[in-house]
């Protein structure tokens, strides 16, 4: 069976994205544990970059997602917007346009789609490390806008249906 390294992006004194009193660094850590949950429990292995809130740089991620012998590396963030309530919905990022990558974004976001979410698509992104320095398929998931107030809404009344999408777009790609 598969090996999926899970990363919930941000942790420690990086929050990322704010909003109020809301940090994507918190609701990807809840998320991403959620998600693997659901992946150990359908006997896909699992393995996370951090269970708590702590920081560890990109590169380091990337070189223990090198080090597990993952098959795939799904790093899990929400998105922010210069403007509150400007944009909505999920987007994937890859380094590469092609391949299995690209793949099982498309079924991550069709899934999150599902939903409620719109869908903002597939973006290539090389200057990410997260996605030039794994040497297995990696994606950056945007999990909604932490700065726009229907995607937290839509986050947190459809939390489990949300961690349900993305396990379910990850299973069906491997």
């Amino acid at each position: 069976m598969a090996t999926i390294m899970l990363d919930a992006g941000h942790g420690g004194a990086d929050p990322g994205a704010t909003y109020l009193e809301r940090m994507e660094k918190d609701d990807a850590l809840r998320l991403t544990l959620a998600i693997g949950e659901l992946l150990q429990q359908s006997g896909i292995n699992v393995i996370y970059t951090r269970t708590e809130d702590v920081y560890e740089t990109p590169a380091r991620k990337a070189a223990e997602g090198n080090a597990s012998d993952a098959d795939y590396f799904i790093s899990i963030h929400r998105n922010s917007s210069p403007n509150a309530n400007q944009y909505t919905g999920v987007e994937s990022l890859v380094y590469d346009s092609y391949g299995p990558a690209r793949q099982m974004a498309e079924n991550i976001n069709r899934q999150l789609e599902r939903t409620g979410f719109a869908n903002q698509g597939i973006h290539e992104q090389k200057n990410l490390t997260i996605l030039n320095k794994t040497q297995m398929p990696a994606i950056l998931v945007e999990i909604g806008f932490v700065n726009t107030e229907r995607d937290n809404l839509l986050f947190d009344s459809r939390f489990s249906e949300i961690a349900q999408a993305v396990a379910d777009g990850i299973a069906m790609s491997i």
